[in-house]
């Protein structure tokens, strides 16, 4: 049954990472993650954004960015509006402001679908793994076993399933506030 185990740590790094990919999908509130992986060139390299500054929010709907080197604040500046995630940022001195616009409507429903999408390729992962292990509890010479081994697998898919599914209604809640 140790098969088993390394599913459960399978499943519990894909539903993860899941979670961290749903934090990059704007929603009316800001958030940090937003922003900072976006890449600003510095000394000739291109650094994110979080290592070039602080991040901060300021609600309703501003993320605050005061860089460490003030001769960098253009270069985030630039890094933010090139990437186009439908957010306008600002110099103010020394600190930038990104102000989120209002979703409209068109574009929640855009973000439910692609939050129900990335639902799906998680769950289509988490089931090509449970087939593999499948393969493993097939092989179980004793059928009480093996009918065992079957019903804690099919216990742990739906476990992470209904993970998912918390995840995705809770981030959809999000969007549509």
């Amino acid at each position: 049954m140790e098969y088993l185990k390394e599913l459960e740590q399978k499943f519990s790094t894909r539903t993860t990472k899941f979670k961290e990919e749903l934090t990059s999908i704007r929603t009316n509130r800001p958030t940090p993650k937003l922003v900072d992986s976006i890449r600003a060139e510095y000394a000739g390299q291109f650094l994110a954004i979080n290592q070039l500054g602080s991040i901060g929010i300021e609600p309703p709907r501003s993320i605050i960015i005061t860089p460490w080197n003030k001769e960098t604040a253009p270069s985030i500046t630039k890094a933010i509006e090139a990437a186009n995630i439908g957010v306008s940022a600002a110099q103010q001195g020394n600190i930038i402001r990104v102000t989120l616009p209002e979703l409209t409507e068109e574009r929640r429903q855009e973000l439910i679908k692609l939050v129900r999408k990335m639902a799906e390729e998680t769950r289509i992962r988490m089931r090509i793994e449970r087939d593999e292990v499948n393969k493993f509890v097939n092989r179980e010479p004793d059928k009480n076993q093996k009918f065992r081994a079957k019903e804690d697998l099919q216990r742990l898919v739906d476990k992470f399933n209904e993970e998912v599914d918390l995840t995705v209604e809770a981030k959809i809640a999000e969007i549509s506030r």
